[in-house]
């Protein structure tokens, strides 16, 4: 392996795991210094600990890293601790002069690099930091009153108009290695994979740089003419499924967004692409309201909301959480979740009005739940549709939107491929019963094998009165009129 003698520059891997299009990977390079990578694993960077099926992910990605860094010349060097003592330590150990990387957006990490930009001042070190996680900047995207946005729509409008040009970054053919590699650890040694139980072993993901544009390659090939209707219907895989390998940083957003441009300029698809960019959108509007209102995933953004008077419900919740409602598309849901790590997104909106309309649960408990079980689990993205879907949220949909799941199944699930996948035991009923089997006359049920209370449960609830018990409970607040709309 060729090094060079020369003070090495460092590259901090947080939430960036690729070597195409990163800035600071490709500034470090430019400067002509050994180049040596590294990975804290910092537990309170984001200020709050990632969850379980996001250490899963997050453990093969470093993995992936590592081989695509060995195949260039170097390797990743991962150490665990607070992120800015194991980086100045590391400045020590090899007397490194500088220090590249890439912000995230959320306010957490924001703040602690602002302490180390200086500290590094301090010390005389060079300290670069770019912008890679989102399409625009955090906060670059202003009302012409120089405020946040509240309303998505105008919000899109401004972000695309404001977009430049798309310029890859190609990853490094090789990089100058150090004179010599300080020690670290190994990805696996961090034991972010689950251990006995394991859990995540139906997980069918490929987490690295290269199963990032695998997927993006695969979609706009196969999936992309199909999205206006596939992206609503759970039962084919209609969607993109790029969020856990954008929320990793294994592909840069701006590449997905022109890629989408570019093929539906080749192919005619531009009603679909401009769906999938204005899903892009939507994921740089949730970051930017939580850069502008970072108690986002702990309190209203309408704070009238904070007096609304849900309901503590520890069973009801654990029944929700393990998909044993009684109502088939929200199991199908939940189970789906559990077993992959991952749910379409349409049934992500039923299963939450569910939990907090059917069940008046606090939204904040359905969050922190998708917190722990979605490998694609992101703070802004996590805390600002469940608000949507509470009604209490930026834009949100209004709280009398309830969510029927029986009609919402028929609708999206008409054939109910979707149900029969992840809820078995009602595969042998009729699709005019399967989403509402307790309606089924009890010969159909007994000739399908489904006994209610046994084979699959009872509903928990009755919806009509799920609903208007909702509706009276939001009769109790004093709901201004959004200054938004």
């Amino acid at each position: 392996m060729g090094g060079s003698d020369a003070a090495p520059a460092i590259v901090w891997f947080r939430r960036d795991l690729r070597l195409a299009d990163n800035p600071a990977l490709a500034a470090a390079q430019a400067s002509g210094a050994p180049v040596l990578p590294l990975y804290v694993h910092d537990e309170a960077l984001e200020g709050r600990p990632i969850g379980g099926a996001a250490r899963w992910w997050l453990d093969r990605s470093l993995r992936a890293l590592d081989a695509d860094l060995g195949a260039k010349g170097a390797r990743l060097v991962v150490r665990r601790g607070e992120a800015r003592t194991e980086l100045i330590r590391l400045v020590e150990e090899t007397g490194a002069q500088a220090v590249f990387w890439n912000r995230l957006p959320e306010p957490a990490p924001a703040a602690r690099d602002t302490v180390l930009r200086d500290e590094l001042d301090r010390r005389g070190l060079h300290g670069a930091e770019f912008d890679a996680a989102l399409l625009a900047a955090p906060g670059s995207i202003l009302t012409g009153a120089g405020g946040p946005y509240r309303v998505f729509t105008p919000f899109s409008r401004a972000l695309r108009s404001s977009l430049p040009a798309f310029r890859p970054i190609p990853a490094p053919k090789r990089l100058a290695s150090p004179p010599a590699w300080p020690d670290g650890l190994k990805a696996g040694d961090l034991a972010l994979y689950p251990g006995r139980p394991d859990w995540a072993s139906g997980f069918d993901w490929t987490p690295g740089e290269a199963g990032a544009h695998a997927r993006l390659d695969d979609f706009l090939d196969r999936g992309l003419a199909g999205y206006v209707r596939g992206r609503d219907t759970p039962g084919v895989d209609g969607t993109s499924r790029l969020s856990p390998h954008l929320h990793w940083g294994e592909i840069s957003p701006a590449r997905v967004y022109a890629a989408a441009g570019g093929a539906a300029a080749a192919d005619g698809a531009e009603t679909a692409a401009d769906k999938l960019q204005g899903e892009l959108a939507w994921r740089e509007f949730c970051a930017q309201l939580l850069h502008h209102f970072p108690t986002l995933p702990t309190k209203s953004f309408r704070p009238e909301f904070d007096g609304f008077p849900w309901r503590e419900d520890a069973d009801g919740l654990a029944a929700w959480s393990e998909g044993r409602t009684g109502y088939p598309i929200v199991d199908a849901g939940m189970r789906q979740l559990w077993a992959t790590g991952w749910m379409h997104n349409r049934v992500r909106m039923i299963v939450a009005s569910f939990l907090v309309k059917d069940l008046r649960i606090d939204w904040r408990r359905g969050e922190a739940w998708f917190w722990d079980t979605l490998v694609d689990a992101d703070q802004a993205n996590n805390a600002a549709n469940w608000q949507w879907v509470a009604g209490s949220g930026a834009d949100a949909a209004p709280y009398f939107r309830v969510f029927n799941p029986v009609l919402q199944g028929r609708k999206f699930d008409a054939d109910g491929a979707y149900v029969r996948r992840w809820v078995p035991e009602l595969a042998d009923l009729p699709d005019r019963w399967l989403h509402a089997p307790w309606e089924a006359p009890p010969e159909v049920r007994e000739q399908a094998g489904v006994t209610l209370g046994e084979a699959y449960p009872r509903p928990m609830v009755d919806h009509g009165a799920a609903r208007r018990a909702a509706l009276d409970a939001l009769k109790t607040l004093r709901l201004e009129p959004d200054p938004a709309t």
